[in-house]
């Protein structure tokens, strides 16, 4: 089953404050894991899955992300696009999503690399006409993070804040979205693409979710950022 998804955009633009003491001076999605840095493992897989597209939404030190790209990938279609204030997640994905070019886009941060199955996801969201499909990573422990819940057809239920229960589906922070619907959707920058939209619209939108059992390391805290050194390393 071929990926239907051609495009993504990748979210780069934190500060990565919890990382600056192992890794100072630079955006966290340059942090140096397996003799490169973070972003090539992230594009590499994206590539393997079909994007031949990429919009990257900058922020902090996005230059030198930018002039990264460029010099390591001159043969592959990029747009930069970088915020002159912080947006939030909601408010990056709306002004980099104003740069896109199909009607359905991947959206995936670019300190996470999270190995799903993008043609199953995309099939998902095609057949169920979604606003917007998750990912979801089922974890033993989520103190960091929030879990979901959803119905036998797929669809969220229910967002729940982070509470540590155990075992559970996170959002892996990777989202197959109809682009031009949530354009359409009443939402002012700064604004969080979590709160803002995908809690506060589930019941309105069709917002649907696909447990993907896949390999997922979040590089945002130094404990993770050492483990995808181990980790990664061993491919």
């Amino acid at each position: 089953m071929a990926n239907s998804i051609t495009e993504a955009i990748i979210l780069a633009g934190g500060l990565g404050t919890r990382l600056q003491g192992v890794v100072p001076n630079l955006p966290k999605c340059m942090a140096p894991v397996a003799g490169q840095p973070f972003i090539n493992h992230v594009i590499g897989y994206l590539q393997q899955a079909g994007i031949q597209r990429f919009i990257f939404s900058l922020g902090y030190m996005g230059t030198q992300i930018e002039k990264h790209v460029r010099e390591t990938y001159p043969h592959v279609e990029t747009v930069f696009v970088t915020e002159v204030m912080p947006l939030g997640t909601g408010g990056a994905i709306q002004w980099a999503g104003k740069q896109a070019s199909n009607t359905d886009v991947a959206i995936v941060n670019g300190d996470t690399l999270f190995k799903v199955d993008f043609a199953s996801l995309a099939s998902l969201h095609h057949s169920k006409e979604a606003a917007c499909t998750l990912a979801l990573k089922p974890i033993q422990q989520f103190d960091r993070y929030g879990c979901v819940t959803v119905d036998a057809t797929g669809r969220i239920t229910q967002f729940i804040e982070k509470k540590g229960q155990e075992p559970a589906l996170i959002n892996g922070g990777i989202y197959i979205l109809n682009m031009p619907l949530f354009l359409q959707t009443p939402l002012v920058a700064p604004f969080s693409f979590e709160k803002n939209y995908l809690e506060a619209f589930y019941l309105q939108h069709k917002i649907y979710g696909q447990v993907q059992d896949a390999y997922f390391i979040d590089i945002g805290v130094p404990e993770d950022y050492a483990r995808a050194e181990e980790e990664l390393n061993d491919e």
